[in-house]
């Protein structure tokens, strides 16, 4: 029987988000990194999946959750929006703000520990989980991983793509996504959108927040961005981040479509 999402499971993200040591940086007086979620799920059997495989899309090379776990029902997607104070650090033109970098890196070091969270909790309802991210088949081929969690997020009802490939929410752009694929089945998130870039205006202001000019009117230039971050890597190993096509734009913290 197909079954709402158990509040013991947003119960514990909130718990965990509000209270883990892991989503606050000493270095920067204690500074949170991650709100409150938004949490998606999709089906395993949607027929989206399959869709991400075309090249124009994700690419052949995109694993459907029954690859990942061939007992799969739902995956479990979600969204982390990065708080204010890292959010307005990085609305300056220029190079990423330290606490931008501390949350970009950091803030995956939490959010790993959330899917584990999360896989913990699936078990203890005497399901099974995974999570591809965690996963030793994780793979990514030409900037583009075999389980992306934008689309994932997507196809879960989360939000739609933007000009720079980022994915809007109805909490903005500006922050992590993560995903576990399950073997318990939950009722789909409906998505309340058709086309793949319906909570884009299209305004432009993420084409001039680029530093390395990687986003045009036709989409991001995924090479000239990693070379761009290769670069902060250079100047702040290990931390590497931008996030300013994220930052000062109007989809930054909502649905610049939203009524």
């Amino acid at each position: 029987m197909i079954k709402l999402l158990s509040h013991v499971f947003e119960e514990k993200m909130v718990d965990f988000i509000q209270n883990n040591e892991l989503n606050f940086v000493e270095e920067l007086g204690m500074m949170q990194i991650w709100d409150q979620p938004l949490i998606g799920v999709a089906g395993a059997s949607d027929p989206l999946w399959k869709k991400l495989n075309e090249p124009n899309v994700v690419g052949p090379h995109h694993l459907t959750p029954k690859e990942w776990l061939s007992e799969a029902r739902s995956v479990i997607s979600y969204f982390l929006p990065f708080t204010e104070r890292i959010r307005s650090s990085n609305r300056l033109k220029g190079l990423p703000s330290k606490e931008w970098l501390y949350g970009r890196y950091e803030g995956e070091i939490f959010n790993n520990s959330l899917r584990r969270l999360i896989i913990d909790v699936v078990e203890a309802e005497g399901g099974n989980a995974l999570a591809p991210a965690l996963d030793k088949r994780f793979a990514v081929v030409n900037h583009v991983s075999n389980w992306s969690e934008r689309h994932v997020a997507f196809i879960a009802g989360l939000g739609t793509f933007s000009l720079n490939d980022s994915l809007i929410t109805n909490l903005g752009t500006a922050g992590r996504f993560g995903s576990v694929i399950v073997d318990l089945e939950f009722e789909p998130k409906l998505r309340p959108y058709q086309e793949v870039y319906e909570y884009c205006t299209k305004c432009g202001e993420c084409i001039e927040r680029c530093p390395p000019l990687a986003v045009t009117e036709n989409g991001k230039n995924n090479e000239h961005c990693s070379q761009f971050l290769d670069k902060i890597l250079k100047l702040n190993n290990p931390r590497y981040a931008c996030g300013k096509c994220q930052t000062e734009v109007p989809c930054e913290y909502k649905n610049p479509k939203s009524i």
